[in-house]
């Protein structure tokens, strides 16, 4: 048996799946938390640093790193009191693949409307 042949294994993995979508494009959504991946693109940093590019308190910017660990996105580890974050660019990869499957079909509608409208046309009488 393989897990296409078993529907509800199947199903499973696909609610699994989107759940963990919903995170990573809910994650993405707020512009304060693509900054701080944006920061952590260049290396690790506290969330004293995160947070320090909008003068915010420490407890909103773990709020903001809480929802990026949710997603998968960042990995924080805790040094005496300091909590380092790095990024995970894991479910960044995953998000751009399930955004690729939409890019090639609407790629396919634009070449074929191109099509469309650089063929001859004929005439009717």
């Amino acid at each position: 048996m393989t897990i296409t042949s078993h529907p509800t294994i199947l199903n499973h993995l696909v609610e699994q799946q989107s759940a963990h979508l919903d995170n990573v494009f809910h994650a993405l959504a707020d512009p304060t938390r693509r900054a701080m991946l944006a920061s952590l693109a260049q290396g690790e940093h506290t969330v004293t640093e995160l947070a320090e590019p909008f003068r915010m308190s420490l407890a909103a910017a773990s709020k903001h790193v809480k929802t990026l660990e949710r997603a998968g996105l960042v990995r924080r580890t805790v040094q005496g009191r300091t909590h380092v974050c790095r990024l995970d660019p894991g479910p960044l990869a995953e998000a751009h693949e399930w955004l690729r499957f939409y890019e090639r079909f609407w790629n396919e509608r634009l070449d074929a409307l191109a099509a469309l409208l650089t063929s001859p046309h004929k005439e009717t009488p």
